[in-house]
């Protein structure tokens, strides 16, 4: 039994489809713009948000709001229902059976709630969101919600795996959605690791991230072993403990998740089409991932990421850059790392600021995060030849 991809969705504001995502990723675009008193914030900062009117047309368009009458929901709410609404469009399960989970992968939720005057305090929490998305579809399972820092979206989806390899479930519905606030972009400020001009990963220049807003939406099937199409291989889950917010120097979760996924999957640095890594563009981190790529004999692999492109989407990250590194190479193309044009990291890596060729057919998806927290999942679709 294989676990392989039946559907698909992002929401973002590059578009509201992955196809709208692609293009305009490959085409070096980015909605990443310098505000100098976002929400009345006494600082500039560089953020990618999804413009409210289109938002509201496509919500009001595709979502029921029946089911809860009266309710006034919150752009997270509203974009996680989107993505997950138009994700299923594709893969007509029935989401009303007991062999369907839904997941919610978010590190901040509804947070933006703790501004008002009387906080409704349950709403706020990634848990209610889920519940809430379960109800709208008909769901009668207890929804899983993931929310460990920048991994979120691939721990999520890693538990979508070993959930349906267990066989407890046939089908997973994972989602991974953030949207910006005041407090998340306060926060970031107050560590030092916000970017008042465009990020550049792995750049000599870096001087850190940007902050974007998304929903990401896989919907994963337990298949037989002969099935087409994308399938996750194997994941892993690591934690060095290193630092409440900065990554190991010697990027030792990172290497033991890489070398964890490559020895599960039987592939070699030679197998893979690229890498698709967190690169954030802060100093520690893009320094760490390029010790961690050597450490596991990777250096020769090309290597890319999107926060050029979005920014960093927190919870959305693992399932937004997953779902965009399976399109890319449907096409044959590694996308360009956009905002890299000097090395700055003291180990090689095999990046590129214009677009490849690949007729390779499996990657490496690598993120790390906040405690030490990292994971890496290999995913492969014997199709593409």
């Amino acid at each position: 039994m294989i676990v392989k991809k039946i559907g698909g969705n992002i929401v973002s504001p590059l578009g509201f489809t992955t196809e709208e995502n692609f293009v305009a990723v490959m085409a070096g675009r980015s909605e990443l713009q310098r505000y100098e008193s976002l929400w009345g914030l006494p600082f500039p900062c560089f953020v990618s948000l999804i413009p409210d009117e289109p938002l509201e047309a496509a919500f009001e368009a595709e979502i029921n709001c029946d089911f809860l009458p009266n309710t006034t929901f919150t752009k997270f709410e509203k974009i996680v229902l989107l993505s997950a609404n138009k994700a299923l469009k594709q893969s007509e399960i029935d989401t009303k059976s007991d062999r369907v989970v839904f997941i919610l992968s978010s590190t901040k939720g509804n947070v933006v709630l703790l501004a008002d005057e009387h906080p409704d305090i349950e709403r706020v929490t990634p848990a209610h969101t889920a519940q809430l998305v379960a109800r709208y579809f008909g769901n009668p399972n207890r929804p899983i919600t993931v929310s460990n820092a920048c991994i979120s979206g691939l721990c999520a989806q890693i538990e979508a795996y070993r959930c349906l390899k267990s066989g407890q479930y046939d089908t997973a519905v994972v989602i991974g959605a953030d949207v910006l606030s005041p407090f998340i972009v306060a926060g970031f400020q107050s560590l030092k690791a916000l970017s008042e001009t465009q990020c550049h990963p792995f750049n000599a220049n870096r001087c850190g991230l940007n902050l974007g807003e998304a929903a990401a939406t896989v919907v994963y099937s337990a298949a037989p072993d002969d099935a087409d199409g994308w399938q996750m291989l194997a994941g892993a889950v690591r934690n060095d403990a290193n630092h409440i917010s900065g990554p190991s120097r010697t990027g030792e979760g990172s290497y033991r998740a890489l070398m964890s996924v490559l020895g599960d999957s039987n592939l070699t640095a030679n197998d893979l089409a690229c890498l698709n890594v967190h690169g954030t563009s802060t100093l520690y981190n893009d320094e760490m991932e390029s010790i961690a790529i050597n450490r596991a004999g990777l250096a020769s692999v090309p290597v890319n990421a999107m926060k050029g492109y979005y920014g960093h989407t927190l919870g959305a990250a693992g399932i937004l850059e997953t779902l965009l590194t399976m399109r890319a190479l449907e096409s044959g193309k590694i996308p360009a790392t956009r905002g890299f044009d000097e090395p700055g990291v003291t180990m090689p890596v095999s990046l590129s600021s214009e677009s490849l060729d690949t007729q390779k057919n499996a990657f490496v998806k690598l993120l790390s995060g906040f405690g030490g927290c990292n994971a890496a999942s290999v995913f492969t679709n014997p199709n593409l030849k």
